[in-house]
């Protein structure tokens, strides 16, 4: 780990600080779900660098500036891709604090914590953050299904996570109905997440959840 980053993790040391403490839970899906949420579903980019560079870039920003949400969201996200969980979680703190529900970057940055932290093998957190983003967004958003899809299907609560999957198919059944389209629809996705999503895809296939 760079000592730059030890550092800024003993500084920034706090309580997980999005969403509730409480367990949350997702509502029951609605019909359709057409809405695009471009601004919530995109990375969060401060600098154009990658790798070791750009945390290098990121970091000497944070030690300056008191008020950085996004360059302290893109370094979080650089931290837990490269297995730094704890100093990702201090970081989305971090940035969380900096900002409101009613900016763009609050939806997008709690979008990549919420990824992040289900790629960490911290799914209930995952749900935390999801959680606290859908209910502050009065959206049909296009990404919601898939994801909670996949998210509940980890949890093993597997009714759940077919309900949502059919919203999916119910929006578009063309995209969703089979999984040929996965890499082109999900190309961020890794490719376990596009296996964990087609193994509810089958479940959906051989019983279908009806509506409502």
């Amino acid at each position: 780990m760079l000592i730059r980053n030890l550092l800024l993790a003993a500084a920034l040391a706090t309580a997980l600080a999005s969403g509730s403490a409480a367990a949350q839970s997702l509502p029951k899906p609605n019909e359709f779900y057409f809405d695009a949420d471009a601004q919530t579903a995109k990375p969060v980019v401060a600098v154009r660098e990658t790798g070791e560079a750009a945390m290098q870039r990121l970091a000497k920003t944070l030690e300056r500036k008191a008020h950085a949400p996004t360059e302290a969201a893109q370094l979080a996200h650089l931290a837990m891709e490269a297995g730094r969980n704890d100093l990702g979680r201090q970081l989305y703190a971090r940035a969380l604090r900096e900002i409101d529900s009613s900016s763009s970057f609050w939806r997008s940055i709690n979008w990549n914590y919420g990824w992040d932290l289900y790629h960490a093998g911290a799914p209930e957190d995952a749900l935390k953050v999801f959680a606290t983003l859908h209910s502050a967004r009065n959206i049909n958003a296009g990404w919601m299904p898939p994801t909670y899809a996949v998210l509940l299907w980890s949890l093993g609560r597997k009714d759940e996570a077919l309900q949502w999957y059919a919203a999916a198919v119910r929006t578009e059944p063309d995209h969703w109905r089979d999984t040929s389209r996965y890499a082109e629809l999900l190309p961020t996705w890794r490719d376990a997440d596009r296996a964990t999503l087609a193994e509810v895809q089958k479940a959906w296939a051989a019983n279908p959840p009806a509506w409502p």
